[in-house]
C-alpha cells in the first residue's frame, strides 16, 4: 500500500503585483500609456538623454505610491483588480479534504452559460477520475487521531489513542487495516473485469486525488483566509498552508496587504 503526504506546486502564474496597481489606476482613467509618460517626465527631468533601460526599470518597478495603493485596495475591500492575476497550481490531498476544498467559489471564474442565460461563476478545476485511470492508489493518514469536541458539532480536540479489537468479524479493524482490505478488494474488482468507474465505489476517503487548480489571486487569498484560520480542519490548513508558500513570493505587497487585512 502506498502512502504519501499532501503536495502543492506551481504549475504556471500571470501577473505581478504592477498587475494589479496598473488594473486599479485604470480606473481612475490612468492606465499603462499614463504610467510610461509619467516615468519618461521623470527621466528626463534628471538626465540629458533618456536611458531607456532606466525608464524599463522604473516601469515596471514597483513604487511607494504603488505599494500604498493597494494597501489602500485592500483595506476597503476593492477586491476586482486582485482578480486580474492567474495562479494554477497542482494539489494532491485526500478525498476528505479535496471535497472541502472544492466549495471555495467567490474569487473563480465568470461565464456566460447559454442553458441558464446567465453569468455563472466557476472555479477552475480538473480533477483526475478513476472512471478512466486505474493506476494504484496512494493513501493519507494522520500522525495522530484527534478526539471529538465535546460541546460542538464539529472541529477536534486532543488526540486519541486507536487500538484494535481483534481482527474477526465484528471486530474493531486498524484503519491502515481496513484500508488494505478495501485496496485488495478493489484490485480483486478490476482483475474479475469490473469496470473502474464501479469497482471505484469501495476505494475510502483517506485515499489520494489530484487535480489542477486555477484561480485569481483574490481567490487563493479568501481560501487561505478561510482555511488557515484556528477553526478550520487541520487537513485543509495544511494545504493552505503551502498555497500561501508558493503564491506570497509572486504577489508579496498584494499578499502581505490582504492577508493582514481585515475582511469587512
Amino acid at each position: 500500500m502506498k502512502t504519501s503526504p499532501m503536495q502543492v506546486t506551481l504549475v504556471d502564474h500571470m501577473g505581478t503585483d504592477l498587475t494589479i496597481v496598473n488594473a486599479a489606476r485604470e480606473n481612475l482613467d490612468e492606465g499603462i500609456w499614463e504610467r510610461w509618460f509619467a516615468v519618461l517626465r521623470e527621466v528626463w527631468s534628471s538626465v540629458s538623454v533618456v536611458d531607456f533601460d532606466m525608464v524599463g526599470n522604473k516601469l515596471f518597478q514597483l513604487s511607494d505610491q504603488d505599494a500604498k495603493l493597494i494597501s489602500y485596495l485592500a483595506k476597503h475591500n476593492h477586491w476586482s483588480p486582485f482578480a486580474h492575476t492567474s495562479i494554477q497550481i497542482r494539489v494532491k490531498a485526500p478525498i476528505f479534504v479535496a471535497r472541502q476544498l472544492v466549495k471555495h467559489q467567490v474569487g473563480g471564474v465568470w461565464n456566460f452559460v447559454p442553458q441558464l442565460k446567465q453569468l455563472t461563476q466557476f472555479q477552475l478545476w480538473n480533477e483526475v477520475s478513476r472512471r478512466y485511470v486505474d493506476s494504484e492508489p496512494e493513501f493519507w493518514f494522520p500522525e495522530v487521531w484527534r478526539g471529538r469536541p465535546v460541546n460542538a458539532k464539529q472541529g477536534s480536540s486532543g488526540v486519541v489513542e486507536v487500538i484494535s479489537s481483534g481482527s474477526e468479524l465484528g471486530g474493531f479493524w486498524l484503519p491502515r487495516d481496513v484500508v488494505m482490505l478495501c485496496l485488495d478488494q478493489y484490485n480483486n474488482l478490476l482483475s474479475q473485469g469490473v469496470a473502474p468507474e464501479q469497482a471505484r465505489m469501495i476505494l475510502p476517503q483517506n485515499m489520494h486525488t489530484e487535480w489542477y487548480w486555477t484561480g485569481s489571486l483574490m481567490f487563493f487569498c479568501r481560501i487561505c483566509r478561510e482555511r488557515l484560520a484556528p477553526g478550520a480542519q487541520q487537513e485543509t490548513r495544511e494545504v493552505a498552508e503551502q498555497i500561501a508558500e508558493i503564491v506570497a513570493p509572486l504577489y508579496p505587497v498584494s499578499w502581505s496587504a490582504l492577508m493582514n487585512t481585515k475582511e469587512n
